[in-house]
């Protein structure tokens, strides 16, 4: 497995703030490398490269990425520009415990419980979560929830959330004895709620 594998199969197990990327390395660019992250994750991407023309500035962000900075740089200005993305990432949730009956949602371990029994979730996952049931009963649309989790336009990449929710209802129902918390309305997107299952015209 090579270096940036490595670094993206991380994301699966391990907190982390910011991301620094470069486009060119051995094996694999930068932009695949930040679409592999964002299957897994929210977490800001910050490209760092001296590839800097608007051609690969351009695709840096379709890739995913959140902020571009160009070589040769400035310490202080990318120390900023990291704590900027955080400071940003970070205002997409509270920090709370969240408890719907025996589901709990720690947003400060980032931990989700049933019955005190956790289950394993990737940071991308638990994001999902988390600012779902931070609005409960509200429907987002694919877009609306890949906008304010990937933090970039959909695109071409609706697959991708779709698998990451209908991975994400498997766990919970495995953790939660069956239950669903996580609703899909036809045609609409998804939504989270604490109820039993109503007889509604939901898939």
């Amino acid at each position: 497995m090579s270096k940036p594998d490595d670094a993206v199969s991380l994301l699966s197990s391990t907190a982390v703030d910011c991301i620094i990327l470069d486009i060119d390395m051995p094996g694999i660019t930068g932009f695949e490398v930040c679409q592999k992250i964002r299957v897994l994750s929210g977490t800001p991407v910050i490209f760092l490269s001296g590839l800097s023309d608007i051609k690969n500035r351009i695709a840096s962000f379709k890739a995913g990425g959140d902020d571009f900075l160009a070589k040769p740089y400035d310490i202080i200005e990318l120390e900023l520009r990291i704590e900027a993305r955080i400071r940003k990432n970070e205002q997409v949730f509270f920090s709370d415990i969240m408890r719907f009956g025996d589901l709990c949602i720690d947003e400060n371990r980032r931990l989700i419980t049933y019955q005190k029994m956790p289950g394993e979730f990737t940071s991308l996952q638990f994001d999902i979560i988390a600012f779902m049931a931070r609005n409960p009963g509200k429907v987002f649309s694919y877009e609306q929830l890949y906008d304010r989790i990937w933090k970039e336009p959909i695109l071409k990449s609706r697959h991708n959330l779709q698998v990451a929710v209908a991975t994400i209802r498997q766990k919970l129902a495995r953790l939660c004895g069956g239950r669903q918390y996580i609703r899909t309305v036809a045609r609409k997107g998804y939504y989270f709620t604490a109820d039993e299952p109503q007889d509604c015209k939901t898939d």
